[in-house]
């Protein structure tokens, strides 16, 4: 698929097929978060690949929205150190971010779904990952084939509009 393409046929998918995913294909969509750009380029992030039914259905109970994550093939989980500073907070949410955007749209540009989920119980994350004191994860991506219809780019994504979205030169209009 083409990036453009990636782009317009990224979507949340919440249910997928049951069928694991390539461990070259994962590979490639890990290696795709690790490429995000960082600030200071500090890269302050860990990956846990999960691919074990009984972790992905543990994790996916961090959080009422999280529950894709049990019947998905594989989850990442998206690992940072804990800042007790507020910037450098925002600086790894940021970065954080375009990890998780650029596993994403790796993954639609081999077919494979994504969905995100926050986390609220650190604890059991804590405990299904075995994460080494001072880190937090906050973030999980699902990744599995979809199990209703096949990433194709969206003719009319459920999005505001582009004029009600972009501001030129001064914020006029819109909300």
């Amino acid at each position: 698929m083409e990036t453009w393409d990636a782009l317009r046929a990224r979507r949340d998918v919440r249910a997928f097929e049951r069928r694991p995913i390539a461990p070259h294909d994962l590979e490639r969509i890990l290696d795709a978060g690790r490429r995000a750009p960082s600030a200071g380029n500090l890269q302050r992030w860990d990956f846990v690949l999960v691919t074990g039914p009984d972790a992905l259905r543990s994790l996916a109970a961090v959080f009422p929205g999280a529950g894709h994550v049990g019947g998905s093939a594989a989850a990442v989980a998206l690992v940072a150190p804990r800042d007790p500073d507020e910037w450098n907070r925002r600086s790894i949410a940021f970065d954080m971010g375009q990890a998780a955007m650029g596993i994403m749209l790796a993954a639609a540009d081999l077919g494979i779904g994504s969905g995100h989920a926050v986390v609220r119980d650190h604890v059991s994350v804590r405990r299904t990952l075995a994460l080494p004191d001072g880190h937090e994860c906050h973030w999980i991506i699902s990744l599995g084939y979809p199990g209703d219809r096949p990433l194709r780019p969206l003719r009319n994504p459920d999005r505001r509009a582009f004029e009600d979205v972009v501001h030129r030169e001064r914020w006029e209009g819109g909300g």
